[in-house]
């Protein structure tokens, strides 16, 4: 459409000649203004030829005045014009410079290369400030087509998944007709199933938290995480443990022990989309925790800055630094976290929601891996 539309558009003339015209124009006009009131000037010398008295000589008269002012203006503003031509030609060239290697820049990302950078050098001005905040389209622009090729790479390859186990256990059922276990094989295709559906789910949920808009009511993060507490299947064996601390240790033989501690933390979001982001911090804490023997810690309070904090810390195994900043990308999971026994494995897409739901509420997730094994997801909200 923006093609056809520039097809379109009638010829005219470059802007660098447009300045030109106005530099030189406005110096024919500044130039004839200055000649012109010098000649009225010359209305008050009289009209008639002069002898200066005592033998003093000749006196032009006005028209004598005015036979030489005028060609000389003339002439002086054909010269202010061709200065204005040329130094205005000059001029706009080097006004104009970085604008060229702005549109050389948009070029090639039009064409798909956005890795080239302006880089522009020289004073903080208006060209400078337009080329830095070009610049810093094409990196955020980079780093958004890197993560959905990634992003489509790891669903093709998470969804293709599914259908080559279904596709093996038919081709061994059909190769085995006698000797088939159809209740086995029907419970492999059921959860086989159920998985395919839940991942596809997760991909639909990240789509929609990326393009609609937030309807946002004052909510109390407390009560939010309290009922995501009480309504979680995982939690639902987890025991209180009082007033335990990160640090001490779990009883054994049983399941993940839970502490909380909420304290009152007003924040203006969606209160729907606060319970999934707490259901999925409180999944993800029981999914890669050390089952029994494990824990779990749940707070919400305010900082410092009067910022509310939701922070969901959990017992588990050693993680690499490096590879939890990369959890909350999609489909990235840390091969050495421990899941229950008990537990399907995860879609990797739990910590992706989270960060959408927090970024959606202008909130900030930091992943930390935690001194003993286990991770610290802490999400800081901006004040109500």
């Amino acid at each position: 459409m923006s093609t056809l539309a520039a097809g379109r558009r009638r010829p005219g003339l470059s802007v660098r000649l447009r300045l030109t015209l106005s530099y030189a124009g406005f110096l024919v006009v500044a130039g004839t203004a200055l000649f012109a009131a010098l000649l009225l000037v010359l209305r008050y010398v009289p009209d008639e030829n002069l002898m200066v008295q005592d033998g003093g000589g000749f006196a032009p008269s006005r028209s004598d005045l005015l036979d030489v002012a005028v060609p000389l203006s003339a002439a002086a503003v054909g010269f202010l014009a061709v200065v204005g031509l040329v130094g205005g030609w000059v001029l706009a060239g080097r006004m104009l410079r970085p604008l060229d290697r702005i549109s050389e820049a948009a070029t090639l990302a039009a064409d798909g290369s956005l890795v080239h950078r302006i880089d522009l050098e020289g004073p903080d001005d208006e060209l400078r400030r337009l080329a830095d905040t070009f610049d810093t389209m094409l990196a955020r622009l980079e780093r958004s087509f890197d993560e959905q090729r990634r992003f489509t790479a790891n669903a093709s390859h998470e969804l293709r998944t599914p259908n080559t186990v279904v596709k093996a256990l038919l081709d061994v059922a059909r190769a085995d007709p006698e000797g088939r276990d159809v209740d086995r094989l029907l419970g492999r295709l059921y959860e086989t199933n159920e998985r395919s559906i839940a991942m596809v789910e997760s991909l639909l949920q990240l789509a929609r938290l990326d393009h609609e808009s937030l309807r946002a009511e004052p909510v109390d993060l407390a009560d939010v995480v309290r009922e995501a507490v009480e309504r979680s299947p995982d939690l639902g064996a987890a025991r209180a443990a009082g007033e335990a601390a990160p640090g001490n240790p779990a009883p054994s033989s049983s399941p993940p022990a839970l502490a909380v501690t909420l304290d009152a933390a007003p924040v203006h979001g969606n209160r729907v989309l606060l319970g999934q982001l707490a259901a999925n911090l409180l999944g993800n804490a029981v999914l890669h925790n050390l089952g029994p023997d494990g824990l779990i810690w749940v707070t919400t309070r305010l900082d410092e800055h009067r910022r509310p904090v939701l922070v969901v810390e959990n017992t588990g195994a050693p993680l690499d630094p490096a590879v939890v900043r990369t959890l909350a990308e999609p489909f990235v999971r840390a091969d050495a976290r421990t899941r229950r026994p008990d537990r399907p494995s995860g879609s990797g897409l739990g910590l992706s929601i989270v960060a959408s739901i927090a970024r959606a509420h202008g909130a900030e997730l930091l992943l930390a891996a935690r001194t003993g094994g286990g991770l610290t997801a802490t999400v800081t909200f901006p004040p109500a």
